[in-house]
């Protein structure tokens, strides 16, 4: 007769079945807004396929591990349900449905709230044609002693990949949810700098066109970049502080094994500030370049009507002073006079044109 499975061991097997907890229990079912709920013991992830209240409650019965729950744009009524089972602080929670914060790194009480905006390059065929260079989002991460949830905005960035390359390093895993927050901000961060890589060289082609001869390069287009650079600077810059405070210990549920990883990311982070910051002025260069050209340009424009008008001054001036109809008047009854007074308007706009040219107003 066979052996009877432990209790233990019977309960792991029925509750992957049973989503629900029992008649009156509130639970939290799967839909569509949890990615992905999963365990993780000794950085190794447990077989079975969980809702969130099932999850902790395993883990806390354990007394080991953690749950990492992934969600995609979750409303207001589901979030609320997560948070009643993880208690989430409700200041983080409305944050986390509201979406559009600020990126910041917040403690609440035994808690981590952080806040990151995720950015991606737009493939665009060239940045002078272009009518967007970088899509952004937004991603929460709470993060406690035994469990993580990440709450994503927007249709990029997931953490997909994040999550597998964790698990297939469980003894890197295996040191808690820190380093999920570690992973996901240096995902982030990463994709910052490729952002920012693209951008330069968008850049470096905006500024070959400026300085090309002979270009006619509008405004418009650096003004979009310099929109778009804006743009990545709010992603970039609240984050700075805040991240390098995890460096510092700012939170103990960032172990000591952890904050050396945390220095990493830091340090791809102030690139990635360096960088924003030298775009910056480098498009404010860009824009006085562009007007400083259409001024040069406009001023060009002024020289060659003031010459012209001065060529046809000439021959406005005799017309007018022949024109006066006085009966004595130098050279009115000579026969030679209309020849002689045309050769002279002729000789002057001649000089006169000779001249312009020489200086180049013409």
């Amino acid at each position: 007769m066979p052996a009877l499975p432990s209790l233990r061991t019977a309960a792991r097997v029925r509750r992957p079945r049973a989503l629900d907890t029992g008649v009156g229990v509130p639970h939290v079912p799967m839909s569509a807004f949890v990615v992905d709920c999963a365990i993780y013991v000794d950085g190794r992830r447990v077989e079975g396929r969980w809702n969130p209240r099932d999850a902790i409650a395993e883990v806390r019965s354990r007394g080991e591990g953690f749950v990492w729950i992934g969600l995609h744009e979750p409303d207001a009524e589901q979030i609320e349900d997560i948070a009643e089972v993880f208690g989430l602080h409700p200041l983080a929670v409305e944050d986390a449905v509201h979406a559009h914060q600020r990126p910041k790194i917040e403690r609440f009480d035994d808690m981590l709230f952080s806040v990151f905006k995720t950015m991606r390059y737009v493939a665009h065929a060239s940045p002078t044609t272009a009518n967007e260079i970088v899509e952004s989002g937004e991603l929460m991460c709470f993060v406690g002693r035994d469990f993580v949830v990440t709450v994503r905005h927007g249709q990029h960035s997931g953490l997909r990949r994040v999550r597998r390359m964790l698990e297939e390093d469980p003894e890197h895993l295996a040191l808690g949810p820190a380093v999920v927050l570690h992973a996901v901000a240096d995902h982030i961060v990463d994709a910052y700098l490729d952002v920012s890589a693209a951008v330069e060289g968008d850049i470096d082609t905006i500024e070959a066109e400026v300085f090309a001869p002979y270009s006619d390069f509008s405004a418009d287009q650096i003004y979009l970049m310099k929109r778009e650079v804006l743009e990545l600077r709010r992603a970039v810059a609240p984050l700075v502080n805040p991240l390098r405070r995890l460096t510092e210990g700012y939170s103990p549920l960032v172990p000591t094994e952890v904050r050396s990883y945390f220095r990493d990311v830091d340090d791809h982070l102030a690139t990635v500030a360096e960088r924003v910051s030298q775009f910056d002025e480098l498009l404010t260069t860009l824009v006085d370049a562009v007007l400083a050209k259409i001024t040069l340009r406009q001023n060009n424009d002024m020289r060659k009507i003031t010459a012209y008008a001065a060529l046809l001054a000439v021959p406005t001036m005799f017309a007018g002073i022949y024109g006066m109809n006085f009966d004595y008047m130098p050279e009115l009854h000579w026969s030679f006079g209309y020849p002689l007074v045309v050769l002279v308007i002729l000789g002057i706009c001649g000089w006169l044109f000779r001249t312009f040219r020489r200086n180049r107003w013409l």
